[in-house]
């Protein structure tokens, strides 16, 4: 996998982006060759028609993300892919229209944009066939055995099937097993299979439940030299889930691990850039406030805006403004997470929520010092203490500022029970791990996604 702005990616997905930039690009300029002939280099230079065409290659690449088509686990059958790509060359073909029809001189010459939409289209939905059937090979998959019968085992198990854009293939595991000298031997003879079959084994996952005293390291070791990867669950788990696994996380985990370092000049690189966007969005946001304002006051009666004390850095108490999405006294007997129709939201209140537009008042908090621009969701003080018994490790997302917008909520959602809360700390703690500028600004950009295609909002 390649790690790129702290996050990692499959590498085959960096390869299908990268040469599917370079389809969009050649399909272009393969049409401009059709159509004008020998003055193709003359024209594409003159009237910045290269320019023109890696525009296009990259609305299209950003449209094919927006649309899920470089993250399979959220398309359910292959033809979704096909259709989507239909999607997104019928969006492109109506906005170049659009385009050149108000501004002439965008256009490179008559017909090379309709031309270098079909072969685009034709050429993606042969290249993805392709690609499915290359990267389906035996010879361009990992092939990886879990060493581990319990929990943590089936875990990684279900992780790898689901990310099988990663490229890697379980080809073995252990049974259950509830007697420790048995399942120390089970593990034993398991390596000593894998260094004796001439079948390669090409990642080793430890996923033990209890690594004392049953861990074959002469086996392993053994393995290692051979040039075989060794890797512990949790490192695999977070490669492929960019969160941490909470399961089996101790505080030495934290303490030794690469990561978790806040030092005072990032931090305040990362407030001088929240202040900036916070500022730049609030701008940009003035001309349609009247608007937001009159539907609010239409929606129910009421304020305009609603505060609400959160748990903000180290612990302290804040106010967290909010244009008002619940009828009056949505709260009268007591506090209470939101829940999906749920009844106390207003029928506006429900559309900026999907929007975010009832967030756009806390870009305030954002510019007073309370919130980051992007951070873990500030929680409610009656939660945070429950959600702290609860769940090992969860004060620690309160050590850096909370954010507006966040890994979890891009990753994940919105969480209104325990255990979606606990999953929306795996996901905090893995942005506190590797909290930098670049991964700010990458979940500024997949917040764009969130809002476009609303997801996680109650």
């Amino acid at each position: 996998m390649i790690r790129l702005l702290n996050v990692y990616y499959p590498t085959r997905t960096v390869i299908l982006i990268l040469c599917e930039a370079f389809i969009v690009g050649g399909s272009f300029v393969l049409a401009s060759a059709l159509v004008l002939g020998s003055d193709t280099l003359t024209i594409l230079g003159q009237n910045h028609g290269m320019l023109k065409i890696a525009a296009l290659t990259v609305s299209t690449i950003l449209c094919s993300y927006y649309f899920d088509l470089y993250e399979p686990q959220h398309i359910s059958a292959r033809w979704e892919i096909y259709f989507r790509l239909l999607l997104i060359i019928g969006f492109l073909a109506f906005a170049l229209s659009a385009i050149v029809y108000i501004f002439p001189q965008a256009a490179i010459a008559r017909f090379v944009f309709l031309l270098g939409l079909i072969l685009v289209i034709a050429s993606l939905i042969a290249w993805r066939s392709a690609f499915e059937w290359i990267s389906g090979h035996a010879i361009f998959q990992e092939r990886v055995y879990v060493l581990g019968g319990g929990q943590r085992a089936s875990s990684i198990i279900e992780t790898i099937k689901e990310h099988r854009e990663a490229g890697m293939v379980v080809v073995g595991s252990d049974a259950a097993v509830a007697d420790k000298a048995e399942r120390k031997r089970t593990f034993a003879a398991a390596v000593e299979q894998m260094a004796s079959v001439e079948t390669s084994i090409d990642r080793i996952v430890i996923a033990l439940d209890d690594r004392r005293g049953e861990l074959p390291v002469d086996g392993l070791l053994s393995m290692r030299f051979r040039g075989v990867t060794i890797e512990e669950v949790g490192s695999v788990q977070e490669r492929l889930t960019g969160k941490l696994q909470l399961d089996g996380l101790h505080p030495s985990d934290l303490l030794f691990c690469e990561g978790f370092r806040m030092k005072p000049s990032q931090q305040f690189l990362l407030r001088i850039a929240s202040t900036l966007v916070a500022a730049l969005v609030l701008l940009l946001f003035i001309p349609i406030f009247p608007i937001v304002v009159l539907l609010v006051r239409l929606s129910s009666p009421g304020p305009i805006f609603f505060g609400q004390k959160r748990v903000g850095l180290n612990g302290r108490i804040f106010t967290v403004y909010k244009f008002r999405t619940m009828v009056v006294d949505a709260e009268a007997d007591g506090a209470k997470w939101a829940i999906k129709n749920d009844p106390r939201v207003t029928r506006i209140g429900r559309f900026m929520r999907k929007t975010r537009l009832d967030e756009v008042p806390q870009l305030w908090n954002v510019l007073s010092g309370d919130m980051s621009f992007v951070g873990p969701r500030p929680e409610r003080p009656e939660f945070v203490s429950w959600l702290s018994e609860q769940i090992p490790f969860y004060h620690v997302r309160t050590l850096i500022r909370p954010g507006l917008t966040g890994w979890a909520q891009v990753r994940y959602g919105y969480g209104a029970t325990l255990a979606e809360s606990r999953e929306k700390l795996a996901y905090d703690l893995y942005y506190v791990k590797h909290q930098t500028l670049g991964l700010d600004l990458l979940i500024m950009f997949e917040t764009i996604k969130t809002i476009l295609r609303r997801r996680g909002a109650q």
